[in-house]
Formats: C-alpha cells, sequence, structure tokens
C-alpha cells in the first residue's frame, strides 16, 4: 500500500493531474492487477448477501416507489429488475436505482467503520446493472466489484465526511465510477473525469440520518450509484468535470471538508498491486446499525444471566465516540427515544435497540421494529432507563488501523433495583470476520433462504445460489443469471401517479 498525502492548492498553483487523488484512484481501477481468491470469494458473499436483503424488501414502500419508476424506463437490451422476471429489461442506471433502493432498505447487507461510514455493498447494484446491459462476463463483474470496494474503503479510511455532517455517499460515487471503470476496461483518463463527476454529484448532508430519519436513507446511496452510472456515461462521450475535484480551491476539501490548511493521508495500493480490501469488509447478522450488532449480542448474553429484568434501575452502555454520538444518548435525539418513531430511526438508536434485544433475546428484521413491539410498556421502562457514553478505550480500538485490533463493541453495565450489577462487554459482533463465529459461505446461504423463504420458490432459490457461486465461469450475456423472478403476484404496486 501507498500512503499520498492528500490538501488543497492554491488556483494560482497548478497541480497536475497524475498528482490529484482522482487520477490515483483511477490507476488502480485500470492497472490490471491480479485478482486475489479470497477477494472473488468474498465478492460472491456479498452479492449473495444483497440478494437477501433486497428480495426482503421487495413490498416496502420506498422499494415499491423505486421499482414504479424504473418499470417506467424498459430497454430492450437493458438490466433486470430484482422480484421482476428477466424477460424484461430496463435502463441500467434505473434498474441501480430501485435494486439499491432494495439493497439498503433494511440495513442489513455490509459495512465498513473507520475514519467515516459506508455500506460497500451498496455499489454492486450498479455494477451490475450496467454489466448486464454491457453484456460483460462474471468474471468482468468480479473485477470491478474488487475495485469498487478498494476505493470505498481506502477513501473511508482517509477522509472524513460526517465530521463536516456530509452523508458517506460522497465516497460511493467515486467508488462506482471507479468499479464501472475497471469493469468495461476504459481509460485512465477517462475513469479519472468520471470520479471527479461522480463525487462533484454525490454531496449531500448527512440531515438524512438525523433526527426522524425517512425512507430517504434507503434512496440515498442508489441515488449516488445512479449518478456515477450517469458520469460514466458522459466521461466515455469525452465530457470532462470540475478538477482537480479533492485537491481545488473551491472544491470538496477546501469548502465542505476540513478546509484550505487540510491534511488527509489516503492509503491505495500500488500499481499492480492485488486488491484484498474487500476482506476487511465485514456483514451484519442483525438487521440493525452496524455499531449495535456487538451490543445485541451482549443483551442476549444479558438476558440469560439476569433473573428478572422487570427490577432494571438502569443501563449504562460505555462505547466508542461514534456509537455514543451517532446511535447514542450523545446524538441528543428525542426521536431516537420516541416509541412512535420511524424504523429507520428507532434503526438508529442504540437504546431502543438493546431494550428489545435484552427483553427477547433475539432480533428480528420486521419484528422487533412493529409499532405494537415498541409501544411495550416493559420495553420502554427498560429504553428511558439506558444511557449511552464514550470511553476512550472504545474510541481508540474504533479506529485501529489493524483489521484485526479494529472493533465496534461496547461494556454494559446493568443496575438493579436492589444494587446489584451485571456487567458483560464484547469488542467485536460474534458474525465479524475476527469475532467468536464469523459469516462463512453457509452462513450467507443461510441468511438468504431465511430471508426469501415464502417470496420466491425452492427452485428459483437454489436455482441462484447454484449461479451465483459460478460467477466467474458466467459468459458475456450470462449475468441476468443474478436477477431473482418472484411471483408476479407477490410485488405489491404503486398506484398513485408520478412523472414517469
Amino acid at each position: 500500500m501507498i500512503i499520498h498525502n492528500i490538501k488543497v492548492y492554491p488556483s494560482k498553483i497548478y497541480l497536475p493531474k497524475k498528482k490529484q487523488l482522482a487520477w490515483k484512484i483511477a490507476e488502480i481501477a485500470t492497472d490490471k492487477a491480479k485478482l486475489n481468491n479470497n477477494s472473488i470469494e468474498m465478492a460472491i458473499n456479498r452479492i449473495i448477501d444483497n440478494a437477501s436483503v433486497a428480495i426482503a424488501s421487495l413490498n416496502r414502500k420506498s422499494v415499491i416507489a423505486s421499482r414504479e419508476m424504473a418499470l417506467k424506463h424498459p430497454r430492450k437490451k437493458g438490466a433486470t429488475i430484482f422480484g421482476v422476471s428477466s424477460k424484461y429489461l430496463f435502463d441500467s442506471e434505473w434498474c441501480a436505482w430501485t435494486n439499491g433502493t432494495a439493497v439498503r432498505e433494511l440495513d442489513f447487507h455490509d459495512t465498513f467503520l473507520a475514519a467515516d461510514y459506508s455500506h460497500p455493498g451498496d455499489n454492486i447494484p450498479a455494477l451490475l446493472a450496467v454489466a448486464q446491459q454491457k453484456n460483460k462476463s462474471g468474471l468482468d463483474l468480479l473485477k470491478g466489484i474488487i475495485t469498487s470496494y478498494e476505493v470505498q474503503v481506502n477513501l473511508v479510511k482517509g477522509i472524513c465526511l460526517h465530521k463536516h455532517k456530509i452523508d458517506h455517499i460522497a465516497h460511493l460515487g467515486p467508488s462506482v465510477a471507479a468499479g464501472i471503470g475497471t469493469m468495461l476496461k476504459l481509460s485512465t483518463e477517462t475513469v479519472y473525469q468520471a470520479i471527479q463527476q461522480s463525487l462533484h454529484t454525490t454531496i449531500s448532508t448527512r440531515q438524512s440520518r438525523k433526527g426522524e430519519i425517512s425512507s430517504w436513507k434507503a434512496f440515498a446511496p442508489a441515488h449516488a450509484g445512479k449518478l456515477a452510472i450517469e458520469a460514466v456515461d458522459r466521461a466515455m462521450r469525452g465530457e470532462g468535470a470540475p478538477s482537480p475535484i479533492y485537491e481545488g480551491e473551491d472544491s470538496v476539501i477546501a469548502r465542505i471538508l476540513d478546509g484550505k490548511k487540510a491534511k488527509y493521508k489516503v492509503p491505495l495500493p500500488k500499481i499492480k498491486e492485488p486488491k484484498k480490501a474487500i476482506l476487511e469488509t465485514y456483514t451484519k447478522e442483525y438487521s440493525a446499525e452496524y455499531q449495535a450488532q456487538a451490543i445485541i449480542d451482549i443483551a442476549k448474553k444479558l438476558n440469560k444471566k439476569i433473573d428478572n429484568i422487570k427490577n432494571i434501575k438502569k443501563i449504562d452502555i460505555y462505547t466508542s465516540h461514534h456509537t455514543h454520538y451517532v446511535i447514542g444518548t450523545g446524538a441528543n435525539d428525542p426521536q431516537k427515544m420516541d416509541p412512535n418513531a420511524s424504523r429507520e430511526t428507532l434503526d438508529h438508536s442504540i437504546m431502543y435497540i438493546f431494550a428489545v434485544a435484552l427483553e427477547d433475546a433475539n432480533w428480528h428484521h420486521v419484528k422487533s421494529y412493529n409499532k405494537s413491539r415498541a409501544n411495550k410498556k416493559s420495553t420502554i421502562k427498560i429504553w428511558k432507563s439506558i444511557k449511552t457514553h464514550e470511553d476512550k478505550k472504545w474510541t481508540k480500538k474504533y479506529h485501529d488501523p489493524n483489521p484485526k485490533k479494529k472493533c465496534f463493541g461496547a461494556k454494559v453495565i446493568v443496575t438493579m433495583n436492589n444494587g446489584k450489577k451485571y456487567i458483560e462487554e464484547l469488542e467485536r459482533a460474534d458474525a465479524h470476520p475476527y469475532g467468536a463465529r464469523p459469516f462463512k459461505r453457509k452462513n450467507y446461504i443461510n441468511k438468504f433462504k431465511i430471508l426469501t423463504k415464502n417470496i420466491i420458490s425452492n427452485k428459483e432459490s437454489e436455482r441462484f445460489l447454484k449461479d451465483v457461486q459460478k460467477l466467474k465461469e458466467l459468459k458475456p450475456g450470462q449475468l441476468k443469471k443474478l436477477n431473482i423472478d418472484s411471483k408476479k403476484s407477490k410485488l405489491k404496486r404503486n398506484t398513485k401517479k408520478g412523472i414517469f
């Protein structure tokens, strides 16, 4: 790996494009590096993971709306939409839009956390849609996915967006553009321009994840993927972009992030070095914010230890800065304590999540968020007794550069009415790659079968799982096999009229 020092340059100082971060990203996207076998297998795991949560989301409100929009854009030689027969094809950018929304809706796919947050699996819907429309092979798609993960993971390591209340999809636009560049074997110049356009058009604020969180949280990464596809299309036609997009005097770093005196260190692999960043990412066993995964495991363990949960006086959760200030009481969001808050808001409330998991010794992607569940009196009592605290020890572990030491856990102290205390701590979720029982291929397959049960047929389930595991062998024109067909009668419709 090479650490690239990134800073702002005034307009009077010419910065050659080969010294710009966007160019360095474009270089690794076009370097024809040898593929790492473990990265290939993990990419297949993540395609299975995405399909699991997308199919489980097919009849949720945002996914229905996005699908209705996409259905209005048919194309003879296009791409597929999850749940819709592969006989029907649509414009790739609109397939990326609805499939990306379906993947993101339940907040149940993979994650990478460092200086910023990310869900690298958000790259896959856009790449798959373009690969289908452009008749690429399974190997081409794998190369693109592995590049996208490499770019996003390393941008997340080097550049913090959330400190400036910028949504993390600003790292997604460039990673999608880079991955498409790899997949389509574009020139470094074309990818460079596409990356710059993608970043310029995908910057938005974190209000999408603050206060009363709406369905836009699911749409946001899909929107970034769609914009990145359009940026690549323009760049392929010879169009340029605002430049230098990171280092310019009036560009992203200077005006939106740390300012004109900013200094960032962004790691990227050497030219032709195998890309392995996907191996540093991790999926979710539970449909909740990733920083809640270990805390759900803690709650399940405490459920077995505490004699009478009704006698809890208070609960203190000691954790990292990010967990405390984003999904804990440090966020100062009253909505995070509101039983009538949206599912998206409850998903970002560690207090709610811990209370339910402690009572139920379980977590379900639908039942745990039901209004009746959220309004249960005993749950509300526990919920209101919880307070989170930043502990610098946990913050340091959160930011450890060594993947084997990095952790997103907490220490929980439950104090009973009689003064007795129960203490439990866990550094990382059990399903984490370095946890007690890391997710393997069989776990991804099991998650797929559980989430798609009664939505697709057993025959279609087995067919998809067979084809996706042979992805490296799929020839040009065969990537429609990665689509999943559900019965048409099972797809709900939104009959409201829009523009399209």
